[in-house]
């Protein structure tokens, strides 16, 4: 597991060149924040997260009696099972607190999965992110008041017209 990178990894740089492309701009790994985001956007205050879908358990389902229910993109090995399955069960908890914390602090989470970025769905994928991050900015930045017509209030014009 010492060979096993936790920064600069695939999925995480094909979402980089990506969102560099769409014309937004990320700071790495902030220190600062809890669970070191991948991708920070403060323009946004939205942190992205790229995981992996062994490590993170994407779509793993535990039952009641702890009998693992592997997904399509995530096959948990017999050797050694108790062992992964703690494992994933502490990082999905892990993952969990720190966008809980990160959501008091007023920060917008996205989680990319790896399975998300194979090559026939890469671009819808990144579309949809840089939708959601539109949608984020415009949700955060609009006026709370509604738009109000000018007639309501009579121009300077008006008035001198009715004189």
């Amino acid at each position: 597991m010492a060979a096993i990178r936790s920064k600069n990894t695939k999925p995480e740089l094909l979402v980089r060149k990506g969102l560099w492309r769409l014309g937004f701009r990320y700071r790495l790994n902030s220190p600062r924040l809890p669970g070191h985001p991948d991708l920070v956007l403060r323009k946004y205050r939205t942190c992205i997260f790229v995981n992996g879908c062994f490590w993170h358990g994407h779509e793993v389902n535990f039952s009641a009696d702890k009998e693992l229910q592997n997904s399509a993109c995530c096959k948990i090995p017999h050797t050694n099972r108790a062992f992964w399955v703690s494992k994933i069960q502490r990082n999905q908890e892990r993952d969990r607190e720190e966008q809980q914390r990160l959501a008091t602090m007023g920060w917008h989470c996205i989680t990319v999965w790896e399975c998300e970025l194979a090559p026939r769905r890469r671009e819808h994928t990144l579309a949809s992110l840089a939708f959601t991050l539109n949608k984020i900015w415009l949700t955060d930045h609009c006026s709370q008041r509604p738009y109000q017509r000018l007639e309501e209030e009579p121009s300077a014009f008006d008035r001198a017209a009715e004189e």
